[in-house]
């Protein structure tokens, strides 16, 4: 459960930081850096889903732990 929290927090906050500054993430496409740049594309591109996992995350943190 809490590596699924982490993995949502990297996806959101990637596309958080590509939406600010685009080039920081852009020039690294490849290579070890560019799970960030990955983690971004999946932010904006399923960002309804990712939206979705977000919101059940929150309801578990919240009512169920």
């Amino acid at each position: 459960m809490s590596l699924l929290t982490v993995i949502l927090l990297l996806i959101c906050t990637c596309a958080y930081i590509r939406s600010l500054a685009p080039s920081l993430l852009d020039r690294n496409k490849t290579g070890l850096l560019g799970i960030f740049w990955k983690c971004a594309r999946i932010g904006e591109r399923k960002s309804p889903y990712v939206a979705v996992c977000c919101i059940v995350m929150a309801f578990s943190i919240l009512f169920i732990q």
